[in-house]
């Protein structure tokens, strides 16, 4: 696995990356950059290939690798596609791997709204629609996983089975979080307050630089053009207005009905492992309880030493998890 960095990557791409519409049909894309990224290069990875896919909602940027059972890698903020390059290559020998940017993040479009769970979870079925997948494996990250949960809420005919990675799960509630998990959040309304978070995002980057240095925990997982690389995709302006609107629309409108349980009505039926790092400097442990009366099989498993990005800290790790897990229930031939 090798990761590009810069201009060198616009000239592989030429031939790489095409645009998925509605319809099917594909148009290519010669620059090898989405309108969406005003002009990033994307990084590349050995063996993957990009497209932009149209929705009814949104154009999408997708990066995929490999063939066989699809799985849904699903990112976390402040990251894009790329969080999962280490993973990547590990599940592309038996799996179609399909990696896209969330709305506002990476190369995928920056509407100024739509950043509710639910509007996100909408963005992702028209993907799945489009591109023709009926049931899909499903892996998210952090904003990723809460996005898995909530799809295999809405439809769990689309997800054969759900990995989580450092995320809460929806029936968390103030006696699961603790007063540890509130304190983990003391970061959040520099970038969820109005018209303050965009700000922050976009003309603090030592914010960004250390919220992703803390979540590695160690130094070594992350180097500095690697931080660099999702540091620069979140101070575009229309990107720090998402990460802000992102934050906004989680804090102002979901906490308090999650709170009063507005999910406990809603029965976790989706096969689910939930991954999380012994060292998560923004989950507390205590959060990994409380789904018990609410889901039919989920399992919990605490990585020793990993924090909150276990894709790209754990990937060898993670990803024999992920394979293991996957494996069960699988149906014959």
């Amino acid at each position: 696995m090798t990761a590009h960095f810069g201009p060198k990557h616009e000239e592989e791409l030429v031939n790489d990356v095409d645009v998925t519409t509605v319809d099917g049909s594909r148009q290519w894309s010669p620059d090898g950059v989405t309108p969406g990224g005003e002009g990033r290069s994307i990084p590349a990875v050995d063996g993957v290939r990009h497209r932009f896919v149209d929705t009814p909602r949104l154009r999408f940027h997708v990066a995929e690798a490999g063939s066989g059972e699809p799985v849904l890698l699903l990112h976390g903020w402040p990251q894009h596609w790329w969080a999962w390059r280490k993973v990547i290559p590990l599940l592309a020998g038996d799996h179609r791997v399909i990696c896209p940017d969330l709305r506002g993040f990476g190369w995928t479009d920056a509407p100024r709204s739509g950043y509710r769970t639910e509007e996100l979870v909408d963005d992702l079925i028209a993907l799945l629609d489009v591109m023709g997948l009926e049931r899909v494996l499903v892996v998210g990250h952090d904003v990723g996983g809460r996005l898995g949960f909530h799809l295999s809420l809405r439809d769990p005919t689309r997800v054969r089975r759900l990995v989580t990675l450092n995320a809460v799960h929806p029936y968390w509630s103030a006696r699961s979080m603790g007063a540890s998990g509130a304190l983990r959040s003391w970061w959040t309304p520099l970038v969820e307050t109005p018209l303050l978070g965009r700000q922050v995002v976009r003309h603090l980057p030592a914010f960004t630089r250390m919220m992703l240095r803390l979540g590695a925990v160690d130094r070594d997982v992350l180097s500095p053009d690697e931080v660099a690389e999702y540091v620069a995709a979140t101070r575009e302006p229309a990107r720090a207005r998402a990460s802000e609107r992102l934050m906004y629309e989680f804090a102002y409108h979901e906490i308090i009905p999650t709170l009063r349980g507005r999910n406990r009505s809603r029965r976790l039926t989706v096969p689910t492992l939930m991954l999380n790092g012994e060292r998560d400097v923004r989950l507390s442990p205590h959060s990994l309880g409380g789904w018990e009366p609410y889901a039919d099989d989920l399992s919990v498993r605490v990585v020793p030493g990993g924090g909150h990005m276990l894709a790209e800290q754990h990937a060898d790790l993670v990803t024999e998890e992920i394979r293991a897990f996957f494996a069960t229930g699988r149906q014959p031939g």
